[in-house]
């Protein structure tokens, strides 16, 4: 079985460290109304420029405080808090925040990367550090925002990339059970009246640049939120499930190319499912997907940039 121990941590550290603060290639979520608006990431997002994208910066900053915490004394752990000292200031938190005031910017990162904030957060909030502090307006502005977002969103978006609905819900939960009970409580709601009488999933998937199964998602997102309700849920949602069926979700994706940021996706989609497999107590299906894609954390910057967070996930979850 796959364990996080000391050396894996201390690698996956490692990678993290080398692109929090690499600024380029990136790519934006960012729209110009105007010449003055074309400025660099660093300027923009003083905190999250690196890592490829804000949300992927966002959860390499999570990856390295969760090892950081799990692991105090690997060699990574001075450089990690030294970096988090300096970037995790007032000044940076306030321009990171005021980018949400832009009038176009109601959308920016809806929902990974607000979702992904938030865990950060409540890792932080975790350390002796003053990080969880300075992140927590930063933090209540996205609560905010998903208040909003979850009232007007009519339909979940069931699709195996950034715009799921029940990955989002399944971080978003665990923050607001802590820290915004109506939150939590709004989020309950949602998951039972857009997932509640789900029957019979036939799971088509992968999609060619999923990193997400909708399917087991979906059904981590019900365990989380209803426990007492699950287990007969799950028996109608995947009835053939000990029969191996659908076949599709025991089968890791393969990547032919993992130079395209698009078909690296399916890397993560094994490590994601296999942190659903494991929390959803079918640790030997969780082991197959792990396995598949443990030895690519690293070895091109289209999935190394992102990967080791979903590592973590599935590396944490589940029995100890």
């Amino acid at each position: 079985m796959t364990k996080l121990d000391a050396v894996l941590a201390s690698r996956m550290a490692s990678i993290a460290l080398g692109h929090v603060t690499k600024e380029y290639p990136h790519k934006l979520d960012h729209v110009l109304l105007g010449d003055e608006d074309a400025r660099p990431p660093r300027e923009l997002h003083p905190i999250f420029f690196g890592s490829f994208d804000w949300h992927s910066c966002v959860h390499g900053w999570w990856s390295l405080l969760t090892v950081r915490r799990l692991f105090p004394h690997i060699p990574e752990a001075g450089p990690m808090v030294e970096l988090a000292e300096s970037t995790f200031t007032p000044d940076k938190v306030a321009t990171e925040f005021a980018y949400l005031d832009r009038p176009v910017s109601g959308g920016f990162e809806r929902p990974y990367g607000w979702a992904w904030l938030l865990y950060l957060h409540l890792e932080a909030t975790r350390h002796p550090e003053r990080w969880g502090d300075e992140l927590a307006l930063f933090a209540r502005a996205f609560a905010d925002r998903f208040k909003r977002y979850l009232e007007i969103l009519t339909y979940p978006i069931r699709v195996g990339t950034h715009f799921n609905t029940a990955f989002a819900l399944n971080l978003l939960l665990e923050w607001a059970d802590r820290f915004d009970p109506d939150l939590a409580r709004l989020i309950r709601e949602r998951v039972r009246d857009w997932f509640g009488n789900d029957r019979d999933c036939q799971a088509w998937e992968p999609g060619g640049d999923e990193f997400l199964s909708p399917a087991l998602i979906e059904a981590l997102c019900m365990k989380r939120a209803h426990p007492a309700l699950f287990p007969i849920w799950f028996e109608q949602f995947l009835p053939r499930l000990n029969d191996g069926q659908p076949t599709t979700l025991f089968i890791p994706a393969t990547v032919s190319d993992r130079s395209d940021g698009k078909i690296a996706h399916l890397d993560g989609l094994n490590l994601s499912r296999a942190w659903c497999w494991k929390e959803l107590g079918y640790a030997e299906y969780a082991e197959t997907h792990l396995a598949a894609a443990m030895p690519h954390l690293s070895g091109h910057y289209m999935g190394e940039h992102w990967l080791q967070s979903f590592a973590l996930l599935a590396l944490l979850s589940g029995p100890d």
